[in-house]
């Protein structure tokens, strides 16, 4: 918790001894401070005192970090360091009211002249300045207080002097922020544009309006769009030549010409634009009702993520929510004697048990060591479906049925072994070092053989749905197992099971759908649209794929700490490997560790698109969609006071967001290593439409 806004943090014994120096004070009606005034980190101006202090009964005046700057020169007879901020407290001055008046008027006027400087510095570099109103008659104010010090009315020259420097503090504020307007503008503006762009491009791409809207006779690029591109490149040019007279940062340049870049573009399309709009005015009500609720809904879980990087508590109660509602949906769809609802009810409590548990996860070996056999256990049941679900028509597309002999027929023993003796790896490890034994090197080289061996046997193993994601929680189970010290092993089995479900609640949608399909089939024939590479179009109840993708994408992260801070994560789970301090390949080990959880995720998601045959890349920018949603929601939320903790917090959450989108990219790259080969088996009805 370094670096957090506890008092035990924050708190810091000041002890002023010396000549000048005020004697204590005992607590009474009429020395008590004021204890209206909040600090940085607001708390109250006089806390109680520890008890164990020894000091009760003895007034206690507490200052903000700053103030101590202009105390040290007052009592040297010093002037105030030039880019000070604090406040003297006279509180701790033992002087006449002469020279505490004096005193005041000088950290008054340090300060002062710290805002003039960035006025005289603005009002230089700007076109159209803004001065801070309430300063404009500063001087005035000056030879008010000296002619009342003259006047020897110290109490009142005093008052003034304090809200002098109180309006002079408000100015440097002004003037660090004077550009936050036009930034923070200019900013959303590009994030904004960027995300109709991506609207605009899956649209076009992979929607049936390609083929509804854009045949028609409205869309003959003329000069107009030469003359949009044209105003762009006018626009980008004035605003740069402006920003390069008044000596703007070069990032300036770079936020503004990604903004005009991506309204220009997307002005260039109004086009297109317009004729959604009468597309969309033109369907019937319930369909705008429907966009309307979907959109609402999207936006809700949305903010209910960007809320669960601080209450991970959140995450429980959607998967319970989740689990009830899902299983519901499904005890309709589905016969009940398949077990399918009361599986993927169980599967969400389950996970959503991990949520409420402690960020720092405590060691617990035998609880590591049993995860390994429920992986081997949940593998095991998964190959026994896969093997033995004929005559289930829901289980037939994601079975391994119908597509030839097993090519390793051992190759899931092998695994099962593997996880097997990754378990007694971990006990055997854990041991030597909690009897102070040095690792011996025979068990590091055995633990790293067993972490790489076994993430390379997915490759081999039969390309059906269930097979291949079955094969790929096992490959990743021993390395995951040999980095964990507690009940994160556990949470690698409960994210599976969940995983399991999202993939069986959408392939009993898809039953559902291809039953609806086949009896309007001579009236309605939009959900046969095949785009290339055997996909469809996407359609508007599709927004659930990168919905869900996303939450299990982050609680796959929360449910075993926290996101914000790698620091959180216990680096004696990477022993194991390595007993050399080595910080990059430690670093290494443990962000690998994190990112397996990912792996699943994105390997289930690659399959269910298969699944559905809907577009992966159209789902990919539907995902960087939802993501820049969060990421504005963030943006706002970026602090630069409170404790050290809360600003970090506040800039990595919205760093995390923006890198996401990179980063799940790169393991999109990765695991379609392992997601390539998934076949799907289609009934023979299905493949009767695709002829069609």
């Amino acid at each position: 918790s370094h670096g957090d806004g506890h008092p035990t943090n924050t708190d810091t014994p000041l002890v002023v001894w010396g000549a000048g120096v005020q004697h204590p004070k005992p607590i009474s009606e009429t020395n008590h401070s004021d204890c209206g005034f909040l600090f940085i980190d607001e708390h109250a101006h006089d806390m109680p005192t520890p008890s164990e202090w020894g000091l009760n009964g003895i007034e206690r005046v507490d200052v903000n970090q700053a103030d101590i700057a202009p105390l040290m020169s007052t009592l040297l007879g010093l002037p105030c360091p030039v880019n000070s901020v604090g406040n003297l407290p006279l509180e701790y001055i033992n002087m006449n009211e002469a020279e505490n008046a004096e005193a005041l008027l000088a950290n008054t006027k340090q300060i002062l002249n710290q805002f003039l400087r960035k006025s005289h510095i603005k009002q230089t570099n700007s076109f159209y300045f803004k001065p801070f109103k309430p300063l404009v008659h500063y001087s005035s104010i000056l030879d008010r207080i000296e002619g009342l010090i003259s006047l020897r009315d110290y109490e009142m020259a005093m008052k003034l002097s304090e809200n002098l420097r109180s309006l002079a503090l408000q100015g440097l504020h002004y003037f660090q922020t004077y550009d936050w307007l036009m930034l923070m503008s200019v900013i959303t503006l590009g994030y904004i544009g960027w995300m109709i762009s991506l609207l605009l491009h899956v649209l076009r791409s992979y929607t049936s309006l390609s083929r509804d809207i854009l045949q028609g006779p409205a869309f003959h690029q003329g000069n107009n769009t030469r003359k949009v591109y044209l105003s762009g490149c006018l626009l980008m040019g004035v605003v740069s030549i402006k920003f390069i007279l008044e000596h703007s940062p070069p990032l300036y340049h770079a936020y503004i010409a990604m903004t005009v870049f991506l309204w220009t573009q997307i002005l260039s399309e109004y086009q297109f634009v317009l004729a959604l709009w009468r597309h969309i005015c033109s369907r019937k009500f319930s369909y705008i009702v429907k966009l309307l609720i979907i959109s609402a809904v999207s936006i809700l879980i949305l903010e209910l993520l960007v809320n669960s990087f601080t209450k991970r508590e959140l995450y429980t109660w959607c998967f319970l929510s989740a689990g009830v509602i899902a299983s519901l949906f499904l005890f309709k769809t589905v016969p009940w004697r398949s077990g399918i609802p009361i599986f993927v009810l169980i599967a969400c409590w389950f996970l959503s048990v991990f949520t409420l548990m402690p960020a720092e996860i405590p060691d617990n070996n035998q609880l590591v060591v049993a995860s390994g056999a429920v992986i081997i256990i949940i593998g095991a049941v998964a190959r026994w479906l896969d093997m033995h679900a004929a005559g289930n028509k829901y289980w037939l597309s994601i079975c391994n049925l119908g597509m030839g002999k097993a090519r390793f027929p051992m190759l899931f023993h092998i695994q099962a072994l593997l996880v097997g003796l990754a378990s007694v790896m971990v006990w055997l490890s854990t041991s030597h070092r909690t009897e102070k034994q040095e690792l011996l090197l025979v068990h590091q080289l055995i633990n790293w053989s067993i972490a790489g061996f076994s993430m390379v046997m997915p490759l081999f193993s039969e390309n059906g749905l269930l097979s291949r994601l079955t094969s790929i929680f096992l490959g990743f189970a021993p390395p995951f197992l040999l980095l964990s010290i507690g009940y994160e092993a556990v949470f690698y089995s409960a994210l599976a099971l969940v995983l399991m479900s999202w993939i069986l609640f959408e392939n009993a949608l898809l039953h559902l759908s291809t039953g609806k399909r086949l009896s309007t089939y001579s009236t309605n024939m939009e959900g046969l649209i095949i785009l290339e590479n055997d996909n469809r179009y996407l359609q508007l109840s599709d927004v659930r794929i990168p919905l869900i993708f996303l939450v299990l994408f982050n609680v796959a992260f929360f449910g075993t700490g926290n996101f914000a801070s790698i620091a959180s994560f216990e680096i004696s789970s990477v022993y194991r490997f390595i007993t050399v301090f080595s910080p990059f390949l430690m670093a290494a080990l443990l962000i690998f560790k994190l990112f397996i959880p990912f792996l699943l995720v994105i390997c289930t998601f690659s399959a269910i698109t298969k699944l559905l045959r809907v577009p992966r890349l159209g789902c990919y920018f539907l995902v960087i969609l939802l993501s820049d949603v969060m990421t504005i929601h963030f943006f706002f939320l970026v602090r630069n006071k409170g404790s050290w903790m809360e600003i970090g917090n506040s800039i990595s959450h919205f760093g995390i967001m923006s890198a996401q989108v990179v980063f799940v990219l790169l393991l999109f790259a990765l695991t379609n290593i392992y997601t390539k080969d998934i076949q799907i088996f289609r009934s023979a009805s299905t493949s009767s439409r695709k002829v069609m």
